[in-house]
């Protein structure tokens, strides 16, 4: 994705947490973590989001530039944001499974 890419994701992030999620992740546990996370409380959901957006972009970074990703993020349950975009070309160390 561009920069104007990541200024539009951010842009609709602001304004619907879960949009920006579903962009990133899919549909999936994150997913579900960041609708709770809004309807309790508008700002844990932000929190949520950049969280999962700041990991996505960073892995990807890291996987671009050839560095080895060590360890998993915590409280992210999407394989598309752990491993930075597309989990098929790119595996990590495996530690076992997640739950």
């Amino acid at each position: 994705m561009s920069f104007m890419g990541l200024v539009c994701l951010i842009i609709i992030t602001i304004f619907i947490p879960p949009l920006g999620v579903f962009i990133v992740a899919g549909c999936g546990a994150d997913l579900l973590i960041n609708l709770i996370c809004t309807f309790l409380g508008y700002i844990p959901g932000h929190f949520h989001a950049f969280y999962l957006i700041f990991v996505y972009y960073y892995r990807k970074d890291q996987r671009k530039k050839g560095i080895p990703i060590a360890a998993d993020a915590p409280l992210i349950f999407s394989d598309r944001v752990q491993y930075g975009g597309n989990p098929g070309s790119y595996q990590p160390y495996h530690h076992g499974p997640r739950y």
